[in-house]
């Protein structure tokens, strides 16, 4: 990412393999950050799947996701050809963190972008690695001081922050509780503002803000840019778009679901997450009440433990009740019935239509001026 200019547009990290090598790769080949999702992503990979079938043990299918990340980065690097570029996003709260971390650094990724927790020891995992850009996702300028004091303290500073507004995002959202969701922190003009302040009071640099959720028009767009943002950053807008590495089935919900279809639960991770309220996400609220009353410690149903804290398996009743791994799973393959579809509140900014990329920028940049900003992000 160092020395280049790159367009105020992010692509989100979205798992499990719904933002891999085609989508991230395309984003960044058109000038913008394109991001893959760290999560699981050996389900693109036939023969990595027979493999860990044929062992289930939790070592192994962590590294068969290993390789799956070096393929997946290659992959979109080869794609965008030098252009843009190719961040992996890390949640924190995976037990396999460290070692997303790493292979992403030794594979080449751009920038790593790491949410669901305070990525404090970020610096440390890759001081091997100076020229690849750490971005944090936090979500108000209390977060983002706190990360900011701990990681001068190492001298090092994010080369850029997400901010990331949980009223409007999708998947997992950076709250304890969901009646923390109007928390006035959050606004995007408050965040931007005490977040500048904080940088005046630390006596460094502005560090280039991505603003994300709720992203979904021109004029939005810059508006916030005149806020003080250097870019934003989409999730399921990309996510339906034609080179969107998920099943035509999924972008189809996405499309199809109207605000009253897209609903806030507690999820298994400990967060509240926001998706598409479908056949399977409709039985479980139904019965999850039950299901949180006779909750209990268990063994990973799918034979690995993909997150340090799982509600399901470490039998906390506050947390959601079900395997996420799996339910997104389906998802991803377009399975109607099964799957967890995760998405925004917000319209999105092509309505029903399942587009390319390309078209997805001309919209959202039609406002800007049509030269590229630049962005300390990348340098």
């Amino acid at each position: 990412m160092k020395n280049k200019s790159l367009l105020p547009l992010v692509q989100g990290g979205m798992g499990v393999g719904v933002s891999a090598h085609r989508l991230a790769g395309t984003v960044a080949k058109l000038g913008g950050m394109g991001t893959i999702s760290s999560v699981d992503l050996r389900r693109h990979h036939p023969d990595l799947m027979q493999s860990s079938e044929q062992n289930s043990s939790k070592a192994h299918i962590n590294q068969c996701n290993l390789i799956a990340l070096d393929r997946e980065i290659k992959a979109a690097k080869a794609l965008a050809a030098g252009n843009g570029a190719v961040a992996v996003n890390i949640m924190k709260a995976v037990s396999a963190y460290p070692e997303f971390v790493r292979q992403s650094c030794e594979s080449g990724a751009d920038a790593i972008v790491v949410g669901a927790g305070l990525p404090l020891d970020l610096p440390e995992l890759t001081e091997d690695f100076p020229d690849v850009a750490l971005i944090p996702i936090l979500s108000d300028a209390r977060g983002i001081q706190l990360v900011l004091r701990k990681w001068m303290r190492k001298n090092r500073l994010p080369d850029a922050i997400v901010i990331e507004n949980p009223k409007f995002a999708a998947g997992h959202l950076g709250l304890a509780d969901v009646d923390q969701m109007d928390n006035p922190n959050y606004q995007y003009e408050t965040a931007l503002t005490e977040t500048h302040a904080i940088f005046e009071k630390l006596g460094i640099a502005p560090i280039p803000l991505i603003v994300a959720g709720g992203i979904h028009d021109p004029q939005q767009i810059q508006e916030l840019l005149a806020l003080g943002a250097s870019a934003v950053q989409l999730g399921s807008a990309f996510a339906v778009t034609t080179e969107g590495d998920a099943h035509q089935n999924f972008k189809q919900v996405l499309v199809d679901a109207e605000p009253e279809d897209i609903v806030t639960f507690m999820s298994v991770a400990g967060l509240p997450a926001r998706a598409v309220r479908t056949p399977w996400l409709d039985a479980y609220l139904h019965k999850a009440p039950k299901l949180q009353q006779v909750a209990k410690e268990r063994d990973c149903s799918e034979g690995f433990d993909c997150l340090a804290f799982c509600g399901l398996r470490d039998g906390v009743a506050k947390s959601g009740q079900f395997c996420i791994d799996r339910q997104l799973a389906y998802a991803l393959a377009g399975d109607v019935a099964r799957g967890l579809f995760f998405r925004g509140s917000e319209k999105l900014p092509l309505g029903k239509a399942i587009a390319p990329v390309k078209e997805l920028f001309d919209y959202l940049l039609s406002a800007l001026s049509p030269t590229p900003l630049n962005s300390s992000a990348a340098s």
